[in-house]
């Protein structure tokens, strides 16, 4: 099972990156991307809740509804 949301860690914190670079943050938590979807990557920006869209064409995510039955 892949994991679906940041991990929470109490700060402050600092993060070395792949590239070498470190990003800090002096905030009481934080949350550290876990998805890779984050444009301000490590931190999380809630991308991950954003949804792919439906290979059938439908809503992504969503339940189709019967459209409702007429006088009868």
């Amino acid at each position: 099972m892949q994991r679906q949301g940041p991990i929470l860690v109490d700060g402050p914190v600092e993060v070395e990156l792949e590239d070498g670079t470190t990003v800090v943050s002096d905030r009481f938590r934080v949350a550290l991307c876990t998805c890779r979807r984050s444009r301000r990557y490590p931190w999380c920006d809630t991308s991950h809740r954003k949804r792919a869209p439906d290979p059938s064409g439908g809503a992504a995510g969503g339940r189709g509804r019967a459209a409702p039955d007429g006088p009868g």
